[in-house]
């Protein structure tokens, strides 16, 4: 199934997550496993977070870049809209 997932534009080029595990390399067209990272302040939701569409209003962009992915393994997660509706939690993703 593919999806939208929103990352951190490293001056690099390079892109990785936003909040967890931040220093993650997230690379292209290579099938990446879920980890667990449990993280003060942040709720507990292991897998990889993913938009059904390229919209989270409550997150800016500055920094930002949505990508389009590939997730297999994946719950469905009810999220209010102001927070971009939908969300996936998947055990593998794929940058395409």
């Amino acid at each position: 199934m593919k999806g939208w997932k929103l990352l951190k534009l490293r001056k690099d080029g390079t892109l990785g997550p936003l909040f967890i595990n931040r220093t993650q390399r997230i690379p292209h067209s290579e099938w990446l496993p879920a980890e667990d990272h449990p993280t003060k302040g942040y709720a507990h939701r292991p897998g990889w977070h993913v938009c059904r569409t390229p919209h989270a209003p409550h997150l800016t962009m500055e920094g930002r870049v949505w990508k389009q992915v590939e997730i297999e393994d994946y719950v469905e997660l009810k999220r209010p809209e102001s927070q971009g509706g939908v969300w996936y939690l998947a055990q593998r993703l794929r940058l395409c």
